[in-house]
């Protein structure tokens, strides 16, 4: 059995199935950003008139409420230190069985993720439009998140009932290597019913091969440059973005209200989604064009550039470019290379080894994704800071 031979992927169900499964990673981590200005009156604290009062309370706090607030603090950050790592092992073993299958699967995960954060934005400029309660507008993404994870178990557990995912995944996907075709050829004549002890054996001596060094040895500029997408990313979105103030201001015409909601977060996953979209169709440049970590290191660019636009309060840098057309042209050309860049490593990292290395190698851009995500996270106050 061959390529030629593979299942077809029916009513792209797999390719929906990913869909999905890239949604449900993010669509919630979304609507918690989206949910900041309920986060903010919840957290607000009721007094109002600070005057020396604060000083004197502070003064007269005993020691066993100090412990308690730290006691507290702890209990709070277990549970997220423990979502987030759960999180990230969905995240890797999320791409490590895509790079099981064609390079095109990838896509759909990027994809469902770019909608993630454009369905979270425009639900926030409905409930700003609507009028809702903070309340409402919270309990509302919170319940829609944990429907679209209850459909993406759902879908989770469907997939490997799947005809074309148990093609590649139970040969590991080596029945789509000329290499591994070639072997298969030689062993025509003992019949179908040898092929699997003998692919098993091949597999087994092929194990000791495998090594996660040297798997990163060939995708290592994959990986730093996805790490690197998403480093300077998160570096000034929404930390920076989210300060820009507009300059069109005028009574009654509300563009105050909707500039941060419409330019930063709803503008920037639109063209995010976009960008990862785009990768179904067009791949330029190619897995092995000295474009791509030129093209990635040049977004280096945007974090001068969204720091001299009209961000607001500004203590040291000067402001260059005021007019909100600056930021929203910005602001597009920013999002769009994040999606359709990132979404290139990722397509093409499990594709640089070989087929029965791809689900390590998935795993290992994953990992270098979250890695990207944490050191921008970590550097957003050093950028803030600075203006």
């Amino acid at each position: 059995m061959t390529a030629a031979n593979a299942p077809r992927d029916r009513y792209n169900a797999v390719w929906i199935i990913f869909f999905i499964l890239g949604l449900g990673t993010l669509l919630p981590w979304n609507f918690f950003m989206t949910a900041t200005m309920y986060f903010t009156s919840r957290l607000k604290n009721g007094e109002h008139n600070l005057t020396a009062n604060v000083t004197v309370a502070i003064d007269n706090r005993n020691v066993f409420e100090s412990k308690f607030n730290n006691v507290m603090t702890l209990c709070a950050m277990v549970p997220l230190l423990i979502f987030t790592c759960l999180n990230s092992f969905i995240h890797q073993s999320l791409f490590g069985l895509a790079g099981m299958l064609p390079a095109s699967y990838t896509t759909p995960i990027m994809s469902g993720q770019g909608l993630a954060g454009t369905f979270a934005a425009f639900s926030m400029i409905c409930a700003l439009a609507s009028g809702s309660a903070l309340q409402d507008s919270a309990f509302g993404y919170f319940i829609t998140a944990c429907v679209v994870i209850l459909l993406a178990i759902v879908s989770y557990f469907a997939l490997p009932k799947m005809e074309f995912f148990q093609y590649y995944s139970e040969s590991n996907g080596s029945r789509s290597s000329s290499d591994e075709e070639n072997k298969m050829d030689l062993l025509k004549p003992e019949g179908h019913a040898e092929k699997r002890p003998v692919l098993s054996l091949t597999d087994e001596e092929s194990r000791p091969a495998v090594s996660v060094f040297g798997i990163f040895k060939q995708i290592w500029v994959m990986a730093l440059s996805v790490c690197f997408v998403f480093t300077i990313t998160i570096g000034v979105f929404p930390a920076v973005t989210v300060d820009v103030k507009t300059t069109v201001v005028e009574e009654g015409n509300g563009w105050n209200t909707y500039f941060i909601p419409v330019s930063c977060f709803l503008l920037f996953n639109l063209m995010d989604w976009a960008g990862r979209s785009l990768t179904a169709v067009c791949m330029w440049p190619g897995k092995d064009s000295i474009w791509l970590p030129i093209l990635v290191i040049a977004r280096l660019v945007f974090v001068p550039l969204f720091m001299l636009c009209n961000v607001q309060p500004r203590h040291y840098l000067p402001m260059v470019f005021s007019h909100d057309a600056w930021y929203i042209v910005f602001m597009i050309l920013f999002s769009f290379s994040n999606g359709y860049l990132a979404s290139l490593c990722m397509c093409f990292g499990p594709k640089k080894v070989s087929q029965h290395e791809a689900e390590t190698a998935g795993a290992i851009m994953a990992f270098f994704l979250s890695l990207g995500l944490a050191v921008g996270a970590a550097l957003s106050f050093a950028f803030r800071a600075m203006i």
